[in-house]
């Protein structure tokens, strides 16, 4: 039974929730979301989609897994093979999109800002280090991702630890500094949009039409 027949049948009054009348608590509703998404695999806020500019000029999107969230620093981070076409488009063009759409809390937000691939340095390690060993087997694999192959299953997974640990060599961490994020909350009341600059110097926000 959904929380709208429940109410009808019980006859609670509808509560929306405090959060969509109220701009910062919007940006702080906004961040939560994707910081719970860091941890648990079954918010939509744990496999975002990225869009990034194709060597080509034309818009690629992907799934990714959120790894870390910074409030502060008002970054994200996901992880990818140095070998694939992503890690070539942020490299020629660092500026990305962000987008997830949570349909249980009829919640979506969209952000834009600008990727920094991060290999070889300390955070690479250090997000290496914390990756569970089948996260590391990907970066093992071959041919590279992308790669044209004769059948489905014309690919090799490492064998052994060894092999998985030589995967490291082709592990990149990105970040990506949020310049821009848009929410929508759907309510049959009456939906809510706001966008928020948090690349300025006073950080602006606005109520927009829905």
């Amino acid at each position: 039974m959904s929380e709208k027949t429940k109410r009808r049948e019980t006859g609670q009054p509808y509560h929306r929730p405090d959060f969509v009348d109220d701009l910062d608590a919007t940006l702080r509703h906004a961040w939560a979301c994707l910081a719970r998404g860091v941890k648990d695999r079954r918010s939509p806020f744990h496999t975002p989609t990225i869009a990034t500019l194709g060597t080509d000029g034309r818009p690629r999107m992907r799934t990714v897994v959120l790894r870390a969230v910074d409030t502060s620093a008002r970054s994200l981070r996901f992880h990818t093979d140095q070998r694939g076409l992503k890690s070539e488009e942020i490299a020629r063009d660092s500026r990305v999109a962000v987008h997830v759409y949570d349909a249980r809390g009829k919640f979506q937000l969209r952000g834009e800002g600008i990727a920094q691939l991060h290999a070889g340095d300390a955070l690479a390690q250090a997000a290496w280090d914390g990756s569970r060993m089948m996260s590391r087997a990907c970066y093992a694999t071959q041919p590279a991702p992308g790669t044209l192959i004769t059948a489905p299953g014309a690919f090799a997974l490492p064998e052994d630890e060894a092999a998985i640990a030589a995967g490291a060599a082709n592990f990149s961490a990105v970040t990506i500094t949020i310049a821009e994020i848009e929410t929508l909350y759907l309510d049959h009341a009456g939906h809510r949009r706001a966008r928020f600059r948090l690349d300025l110097d006073e950080r602006q926000a606005q109520w927009l039409a829905p």
